[in-house]
């Protein structure tokens, strides 16, 4: 019976260490730069990882969990309606990096 305290005490550290993770996520624009970094992240392929986890340390998270394309739609409020930004068959593109400390 006493390993139960001790099991029941093991899974309120565990618990209270998984909930002080903090997570956030950065909506950035995605400009070509001619060196592809841009598609990588965009279509969430591994070449973009390293990316991903180098924006996250710039702003004091340890890594990356995730990166991806987002739709404008997705986006509430702070992005103009598609084709508002629109010029000569470019748009503009938006990537989702989820970081966490």
């Amino acid at each position: 019976m006493r390993s139960l305290p001790a099991l029941l005490c093991c899974a309120f550290i565990v618990a209270a260490s998984s909930a002080s993770a903090e997570t956030r996520v950065f909506i950035i624009a995605n400009q070509a730069d001619g060196y592809g970094v841009d598609q990588c992240l965009a279509k969430g392929d591994t070449c973009g990882a390293h990316a991903a986890r180098s924006y996250c340390q710039s702003r004091d998270f340890a890594q990356a969990s995730s990166y991806r394309r987002v739709d404008p739609d997705e986006i509430t409020g702070s992005v103009p309606k598609s084709g508002a930004n629109c010029s000569h068959g470019h748009c503009d593109e938006y990537v989702a990096i989820t970081c966490q400390r």
